[in-house]
């Protein structure tokens, strides 16, 4: 029930959220996209949450907020602020000139609570911590957590222009490879314009071993297809090809996590998908959002993928063969 005062106390799992000003409206309904208020917002990650959630336990997070909407101001937020609730985990690791220490997402009030502040997108970690802020602090975040061995590689598939068929040939292309190299890949949209193709992986390997593993297939891809593909950083240097994008591979480097919001005009969702649906018509990387893309969840798109993760030596090995 929503009080006078605009405030709604929300039960999630075992807590209950006050979660404020839920009238307020995030997603206007411009240009004939739905209108959604952050009390839709709530209502559409509670729903999602036993989906969402295995992607984000143990994962570091940067927060994407916009507290006056989409067409408002927006921030990033890596540092926890002190404020937040002791009950909402946290886990600090290392960066360049010292520490940082990042909001974890385990539970489905945690979720509810970042959505209060208006966190609309979630950008996880490529690697696990896995350990309590309070363990982690008196370990020294020592190898038990292995912040710098990723579990997951990335593949993001970037169109010059807003051309989804380009996107849909890519991924076809990628997904050849990738079962050629023996590597299980799960398909999802971003929600904005492209599709990421996700690999799990064992954590035997650092970032640097993994990105210049996810380098070498983006350059054998678009060594065979010069034309329609490219692993060119700048964008003056790609012209109209599709950039194959590995740099999310890197130490505190993020994705955006599935199922997250994405902050376009009627709430698109980053969606997992099974590579079957890759064929359909009517997919572009906009093709669910938060009016949908909880029935999606419910099909188990990445069902048998993500628990067939693999350590890359064998597939290094058959990629050197093929590039000769």
């Amino acid at each position: 029930m929503t009080h006078d005062d605009g405030t709604r106390k929300v039960r999630a799992g075992r807590r209950t959220v006050e979660v404020k000003r839920v009238d307020k409206v995030l997603f206007p309904g411009d240009g004939g996209a739905k209108e959604y208020t952050k009390g839709d917002l709530v209502d559409y990650y509670r729903s999602v949450a036993e989906f969402m959630l295995p992607h984000l336990r143990g994962r570091p997070l940067m927060l994407e907020r916009h507290p006056d909407g989409v067409d408002g101001p927006q921030f990033m937020q890596k540092n926890t602020p002190e404020h937040y609730p002791d009950w909402i985990s946290r886990v600090e690791v290392a960066k360049e000139d010292g520490t940082v220490c990042h909001t974890v997402c385990d539970d489905v009030a945690t979720l509810v609570f970042l959505t209060d502040q208006a966190c609309l997108t979630l950008h996880r970690w490529l690697s696990r911590t896995d350990l309590p802020h309070s363990r982690l602090r008196s370990s020294g975040g020592t190898p038990t957590d292995r912040p710098d061995r990723p579990d997951r590689m990335v593949f993001d598939l970037d169109p010059a222009e807003d051309d989804f068929g380009q996107v849909r040939e890519a991924a076809g292309l990628l997904g050849e490879l990738l079962d050629e190299l023996k590597l299980p890949s799960a398909l999802m949209t971003t929600g904005s314009r492209g599709l990421h193709i996700v690999v799990p992986l064992k954590g035997e390997e650092n970032f640097d071993q993994v990105r210049a593993f996810a380098r070498d297939v983006a350059d054998t891809l678009a060594d065979a297809h010069p034309d329609r593909l490219t692993t060119a950083a700048r964008k003056k240097d790609r012209g109209h090809r599709l950039y194959l994008d590995v740099q999310r591979n890197a130490y505190a480097q993020t994705a955006v996590a599935p199922y997250t919001v994405r902050p376009r005009p009627g709430a698109p969702v980053a969606t997992p998908l099974t590579w079957s649906e890759l064929d359909n018509p009517d997919l572009d990387a906009r093709r669910w959002t938060i009016a949908d893309a909880v029935e999606q969840a419910r099909t188990n798109p990445w069902e048998g993928v993500m628990s067939r993760p693999r350590a890359l030596g064998p597939a290094r090995r058959r990629l050197d063969a093929l590039r000769g």
